[in-house]
């Protein structure tokens, strides 16, 4: 087996044709992996005490959810619950909202409809598992044959196990699109340049671009990349271009046709998808199409001039079309909600806030990456499958680069990092084996196979910023809204039965108190509730007789004061005579009537008196 890997991939096909069933094919090897995955997925976190993931976006897709299925139109996105008046418009996508809603009504057959949502929000994120190994197998394979397909499955067994988006309750869309990134270039790594899987990797991108714009570079890397192939090779790439071209141009008007109310056909919006992103994307779509047709056949120089005169059409369609899409869309919010709550968020800190904070954890988010981008950086300079590794790198290079900006894209950097990680691991295995008592092949073989996992990483990080006694004592991540009983259905049971209002608190309180109750809060933590989460902020930091104005202004009935709500302390500090920090001395204006509430929760509700 392990020669097999010494071969080029058309010839190792041949060899691995001898290779036991259920080690050579993907899908069964995958089966496997996964299945060893799920289950131990189900044994670590059987004990959680929410059937909702412990993540903001968990509890609010739920909602989202929920109101779909009460009814809610398809192309509806308004969350009525959420802000000032009249509602949110929320950017997510009811390509995720849809099976999750179709697991809940299917499991209602046969449950209660918490029971309903508990196994569906248990069966989703476990069922992303096998299509996630299937794909990151596949890919293994196609670049480094059957060794560095179980390469490829063992890394990325060991990635989810260590992500929290595969964990039971996880319903936020960064699973699936992790899912997509994996598809895509399993896809992509087709060095016989097969049609057919140039066009799967172009759905692939049209439903990421219609799940979220987080994977917005990845995808425009990911169309560059097939074009500067088709540049390169000319007209034997021709047919892969053409067809992933047409196959991308259906696709992602299938796409902005099925999410996009007519409405809002002339809105551009640059955190989901729109008439920009369909307007860029066509663009480039059209323009590989048309050369691909008509220029394949002259030389590699006029090949590259038309990818040039391409590109440059792209780039004035965006600046036309939605220039606003070429800066960061939350470079736009106001600098108090920068102060107060952008800069906190942890998925939003950039590499010089996490070396500040947290320096040890710097091995998890960026380590991997970088070694994956230098191992495809070396191969090029080498001349080793240079197309192949050049692609690579700028996939893994675009996801890397985010996450110097905000470690949020850590994950794609990481898990795209995997195949040329795993080709390297099944060489290097390979000379190795070829001479077991050398001290060189095997120092390099086993600090190559460790230094590709980041949990390596994250444990070597704990033993020198903790010494070796406390190194591995890794406890569990806090999150904001869990440093006090603010945020379960235990803590916000007083409030739920009463008339639905409008409830003023901080933003952590949003989701739950949309997923528990029936009122419109204020704030919530997203960025397209601005004028709600500035509502809420300034009334924290109000004094007593001003804040009384602004509590009406927004017709607020309720306050939901959490007093250890790391917002609510930020706001009491910056503001000592402000309303959060007087209720947090104890002094209750004389217009806030408290509302009872079991002495287990650290939330305290007031009733806002009407005005005379």
């Amino acid at each position: 087996m392990a020669q097999t890997l010494a071969m080029p991939p058309e010839a190792a096909g041949t060899a691995e044709k001898k290779a036991p069933l259920r080690w050579s094919h993907p899908a069964l090897a995958a089966l496997v992996y996964a299945a060893i995955v799920i289950v131990a997925q189900l044994i670590i976190h059987r004990n959680l005490a929410d059937y909702v993931g412990p993540d903001n976006d968990d509890a609010m897709r739920l909602v989202e959810v929920r109101d779909f299925l009460a009814g809610q139109g398809w192309f509806d996105m308004m969350q009525y619950r959420l802000g000032l008046a009249g509602g949110t418009l929320m950017h997510w996508s009811r390509f995720i909202d849809l099976p999750i809603a179709s697991l809940i009504l299917f499991f209602r057959m046969f449950l209660s409809p918490e029971g309903a949502e508990a196994a569906a929000l248990t069966v989703w994120p476990l069922m992303l598992v096998l299509p996630l190994m299937f794909f990151m197998g596949l890919a293994g394979r196609r670049i480094a044959g059957v060794e560095g397909m179980h390469f490829s499955l063992i890394l990325t067994a060991l990635f989810v196990l260590l992500s929290p988006r595969f964990v039971p309750g996880s319903i936020d869309h960064d699973n699936v699109q992790l899912g997509l990134v994996a598809l895509t270039v399993a896809m992509l790594v087709d060095e016989n340049y097969r049609p057919r899987n140039f066009a799967i990797a172009a759905i692939a991108l049209a439903v990421q671009l219609g799940i979220g714009a987080e994977t917005t570079p990845f995808v425009a890397i990911a169309c560059m990349s097939v074009a500067c192939l088709w540049a390169w090779k000319g007209e034997i790439f021709a047919p892969a271009a053409k067809a992933f071209a047409l196959t991308l141009t259906i696709a992602v008007s299938a796409a902005f046709f099925s999410l996009v109310p007519p409405r809002l056909y002339s809105m551009i919006t640059c955190d989901n998808l729109s008439l920009g992103f369909y307007g860029i994307t066509s663009a480039g779509c059209v323009g590989l199409l048309l050369s691909s047709i008509f220029a394949s056949r002259l030389s590699r120089p006029w090949r590259i001039a038309i990818l040039a005169v391409n590109g440059a059409f792209v780039f004035a369609i965006t600046v036309a079309l939605a220039p606003q899409c070429l800066r960061n869309p939350l470079s736009d919010l106001d600098p108090m909600l920068v102060d107060f709550w952008l800069s906190r968020v942890t998925e939003a800190q950039s590499i010089i806030s996490v070396a500040h904070r947290q320096p040890d954890t710097l091995g998890v988010f960026y380590a991997t990456g970088l070694l994956a981008i230098l191992v495809c950086a070396f191969r090029i300079l080498r001349g080793t499958r240079p197309s192949l590794h050049a692609m690579l790198m700028a996939l893994i290079a675009i996801n890397w680069v985010i996450t110097l900006v905000q470690v949020r894209g850590t994950e794609f950097a990481n898990l795209l990092a995997i195949p040329p990680l795993a080709l390297m691991i099944a060489e290097l295995r390979k000379n190795y084996m070829a001479d077991p008592k050398s001290l060189r092949a095997s120092l390099l073989y086993a600090g190559t196979l460790l230094a590709s996992v980041p949990a390596v990483w994250a444990v070597g990080g704990a033993l020198a910023s903790k010494g070796v006694a406390n190194g591995f004592m890794v406890a569990a991540p806090v999150k904001a809204d869990e440093t006090a009983n603010c945020t379960s259905q235990q803590a916000l049971r007083p409030i739920a039965g009463l008339e639905p209002g409008v409830v003023a608190a901080a933003s952590n309180l949003g989701a739950p108190l949309l997923r528990f109750t029936p009122h419109r809060t204020l704030s919530g933590p997203y960025h397209r509730d601005p004028d709600g989460m500035m509502a809420e902020l300034l009334i924290g930091l109000a004094e007593p007789q001003q804040a009384e104005s602004l509590l009406h202004e927004a017709k607020v009935t309720i306050v939901a004061f959490c007093q250890g709500d790391p917002q609510v302390e930020l706001v009491s500090e910056r503001a000592p005579k402000g309303l959060y920090a007087q209720l947090s001395a104890g002094h209750i204006p004389a217009y806030l009537e408290p509302i009872a509430a079991p002495a287990e929760s650290d939330v305290q509700f007031f009733r806002v008196t009407p005005q005379d």
